[in-house]
């Protein structure tokens, strides 16, 4: 039962994550190495349908849409997103009194109108209530392809569970604001990193239906750091990375390996070596986290752990990336807030390799 109460939109976690490329091919062969299948073709338009578990990622191949002009401007992409909720005709009516803007997504005939609201970057919001078996949007709109799973296994990862978006320093609080307002979000934790050259601060922010979590992340005063970069070669702000959710995540990664999906590389010796002191009695196999580069985080206060595991991977379309974690124990609300420096610092030795922080201070400095 949704309480309308503390959830005046009806929330119900993520829907979908729609994609786009201004070239084709390059979307289909990442979610297939990523577990993923392709089991839906809309029934009018150039779009389809892949799925994992209960992760639906549509990829937009139409040409002239939303979805089209979104990946002309930014590169292959995450182009936009979908809530479930209780009623969409409710929650879409309530968001335009709270001064959404809409935005009209084209139908044919005999087509579902999905309601939308311009969301991160001028991406589409859809607010779906359709989404039971049988009785889905992909059950009106798309047709399901022949001798396919509909809700194939993969690799494991069953859901979407936050994606995180980079803004302009001094957006932040208005993003902050777009989600508490016309959703109900609320801040659980605020972060403020500082690395050797850069840093960035980031809002968690999480729906009342506790399963839609999105982190806004922006650059710090000095400049020259990662969301910087992302903003530059992104052409604007967006949705940074994807986390996918599983039960096994050591037995995730070494398909996704096999596969060839390129993950960051694992912290330095002594991160593992301090696992058991940061978090004792963590019961967890170190040589199997330490072989494949598995960050560590949670707490073990009570003799209780409650977990999070997590690894990402190496940027794979434009900057955007994708996040793997497995969640132990009821550890819901966590982001692996003790890994996020030694992730920070990882990143900043990356563009230090590369370049990119040297360019950059070179040229804030002339």
């Amino acid at each position: 039962m949704t309480d309308l109460t503390s959830n005046p939109m009806g929330l119900m976690g993520f829907e979908f994550v729609e994609f786009a490329s201004p070239k084709a091919g390059v979307l289909e062969p990442l979610f297939e190495k990523m577990g993923f299948t392709e089991v839906a073709r809309h029934r009018s338009k150039d779009v389809s349908l892949y799925r994992q578990g209960d992760i639906n990622f549509i990829i937009n191949r139409e040409p002239k849409s939303i979805a089209g002009y979104f990946a002309a401007e930014h590169g292959p992409s995450a182009c936009g997103l979908a809530f479930r909720v209780k009623d969409a005709h409710h929650a879409f009516k309530r968001a335009l009194e709270l001064g959404a803007q809409p935005i009209d997504i084209p139908t044919g005939p005999m087509e579902l109108r999905l309601p939308a609201i311009k969301g991160i970057g001028g991406a589409p919001l859809y607010l779906i209530d359709r989404f039971e078996d049988g009785k889905s949007i992909y059950d009106i709109d798309f047709e399901w392809l022949p001798n396919v799973q509909r809700h194939p296994q993969g690799f494991g990862f069953s859901v979407v569970d936050h994606l995180t978006h980079n803004v302009y320093r001094g957006r932040m609080a208005h993003w902050a604001d777009f989600y508490e307002r016309l959703f109900n979000f609320r801040e659980i934790r605020y972060f403020d990193i500082q690395g050797e050259y850069t840093g960035l601060t980031s809002k968690a922010m999480t729906a009342p239906d506790g399963l839609i979590r999105i982190p806004l992340n922006e650059e710090a005063k000095q400049g020259g750091g990662q969301i910087e970069e992302f903003l530059m070669q992104f052409n604007g702000e967006g949705i940074q990375h994807i986390a996918l959710l599983c039960d096994n995540l050591v037995a995730a990664i070494d398909q996704l390996q096999l596969a060839g999906i390129p993950l960051l590389t694992a912290p330095n010796e002594v991160y593992y070596q301090n696992l058991e002191k940061r978090l004792p009695g963590h019961g967890q196999p170190v040589p199997d986290l330490q072989a494949r580069g598995i960050l560590l985080d949670g707490t073990t206060e009570g003799g209780k752990p409650r977990l999070l595991l997590q690894i990402f991977s190496e940027p794979l379309l434009g900057p955007v990336f994708f996040e793997f974690i497995e969640r132990q124990g009821d550890y819901r609300e966590g982001f692996g807030e003790g890994n996020f420096k030694a992730l920070f610092e990882s990143l900043e030795r990356d563009q230090v390799r590369r370049g990119a922080i040297a360019g950059a201070l070179a040229a804030e400095a002339g």
